[in-house]
C-alpha cells in the first residue's frame, strides 16, 4: 500500500517557506524604525505609536501593486528592483496627504516558491522601505500551485503613515495664482506597462537586450528602472515650507491626478516644454504612433510628483529640491475657472 499524500505532493513546500521566513527576518532588520515591536514571524506585525508630538493623530494607508511591469522582471530574471516599485507606489500616495510613512507589509504569491527569487524581491522591498524611512514589519508569501505560470508571481503592498489632522494636505488651501512645481520621475515608474509591452515587444519586436540609440542602456534595464520614492523631498518641504497641495503622477498622467486636489472653482494651466521629457517616452510615442493626448493620460512623461505652492515660495522650494539633488521645474499655475472650462489646460 502506498504512503498517503502530503502537502508537498500537491506542490506546497512548507519547509522551504520556513527557511525563507528565517531569511526575511534578517532582511527586515535592515529597516529599523522607532515603534517596531517584535520581529517577523508572528500572526501580526506590531508597531507602537508615539503620539507625544501629534495633537490630533490620523493614520493614512494605501495599497498597490507593481502591475505588468513584473513581466519585464520575468523576462530578465531580475527581481531586485520591483520591490522598490512596490514600496514607492504605496508610500508616494500617503506622502501627498502629508503623512510620514511608518510601516509596510507585502504580499508575494508564487505558483512554486523559489527562495532565490523571493529573497531578491524582499531585498528590494527592504531597500524601498529604507528610502521611505518606514519599517518592513510583516507580510505573506503564498505558494499556490496552478495559479501562476512557472517563473511568474504577483506582488502587492500596504503602507501606513501618520499625520496630524491639522496638517493634512488635501488641496483645500489651493488658491488662484498658486504655482505648480514638478519633480522629475525616474522614468516610466509602474504605470502603463501593458501599452509599453504592446508597443515595444509586440509591434516593434524588440526584446529586453535591444540597445536603442536614444538610451544609454539595454531596453530591459531602462524599463526596470525603479519608481522614485519622494519621501525625503516631500517631508523636507512639508517641514519648512508652505505646501498647498501634492499630487502623485501615476496612471492617468498629470491631467487625471492633478484634478484630484484642485478646487472646483480653479483650473491648472500646464506649460508645455517646461521640463525635460526622458527619451523613453519619445520612443514610445514614436514607435507606437501614440496620440499626444493618450501619452498624457497614460504616462507621467517625466514628472512623478507635483507640488502646489504660493507664488512667493517658488524659488525657495526649487532651491530646496535642488539642494536635495532633485530635478524640479516650474510647470504651471492655478487660475480662476469658468464653470464651462476644463480643469486642466496645456499652453
Amino acid at each position: 500500500m502506498s504512503d498517503g499524500l502530503t502537502y508537498a505532493d500537491s506542490g506546497v513546500d512548507i519547509d522551504k517557506a520556513n527557511r525563507l521566513v528565517d531569511r526575511i527576518k534578517n532582511i527586515a532588520k535592515s529597516t529599523p524604525r522607532t515603534g517596531v515591536m517584535g520581529e517577523i514571524g508572528g500572526f501580526g506585525g506590531l508597531f507602537s505609536l508615539n503620539l507625544s508630538n501629534v495633537a490630533n493623530p490620523v493614520l493614512v494607508s494605501s495599497t498597490d501593486g507593481v502591475g505588468t511591469k513584473l513581466k519585464i522582471a520575468f523576462l530578465m530574471d531580475k527581481h531586485d528592483t520591483v520591490g522598490i516599485d512596490l514600496v514607492a507606489m504605496c508610500v508616494n500616495d500617503i506622502l501627498v496627504q502629508g503623512a510620514k510613512p511608518l510601516f509596510f507589509l507585502d504580499y508575494l504569491a508564487m505558483g512554486k516558491l523559489d527562495n532565490r527569487v523571493a529573497e531578491d524581491i524582499i531585498q528590494g522591498i527592504a531597500s524601498g522601505c529604507s528610502q521611505a524611512g518606514c519599517a518592513l514589519i510583516g507580510g505573506e508569501t503564498a505558494e499556490m500551485p496552478g495559479m501562476y505560470h512557472d517563473g511568474e508571481y504577483d506582488l502587492s503592498g500596504f503602507s501606513v503613515g501618520l499625520v496630524d489632522n491639522d496638517k493634512i494636505i488635501d488641496g483645500s488651501y489651493i488658491r488662484n495664482n498658486n504655482q505648480l512645481i514638478g519633480i522629475s520621475s525616474s522614468g516610466i515608474h509602474s504605470n502603463g506597462f501593458s501599452l509599453v509591452r504592446k508597443i515595444l515587444f509586440e509591434k516593434c519586436k524588440y526584446d529586453v537586450s535591444t540597445q536603442l540609440n536614444d538610451l544609454d542602456r539595454p531596453l530591459g534595464e531602462e524599463l526596470l528602472t525603479p519608481t522614485k520614492i519622494y519621501a525625503s523631498a516631500v517631508l523636507s518641504l512639508l517641514r519648512d515650507l508652505p505646501v498647498r497641495g501634492l499630487a502623485h503622477i501615476t496612471g492617468g498622467g498629470i491631467d487625471e491626478n492633478i484634478i484630484r486636489i484642485i478646487p472646483e472653482a480653479c483650473k491648472v494651466s500646464i506649460k508645455k516644454g517646461s521640463w525635460d521629457i526622458p527619451p523613453i517616452f519619445n520612443i514610445l510615442q514614436k514607435e507606437g504612433a501614440v496620440p499626444e493626448q493618450e501619452m498624457k493620460r497614460t504616462f507621467n512623461n517625466g514628472i512623478g510628483m507635483i507640488v502646489v505652492v504660493p507664488e512667493e515660495s517658488v524659488q525657495e522650494v526649487l532651491d530646496r529640491l535642488s539642494a536635495m539633488e532633485e530635478d524640479a521645474y516650474l510647470i504651471g499655475e492655478v487660475l480662476e475657472r469658468d464653470p464651462s472650462e476644463p480643469q486642466v489646460e496645456w499652453v
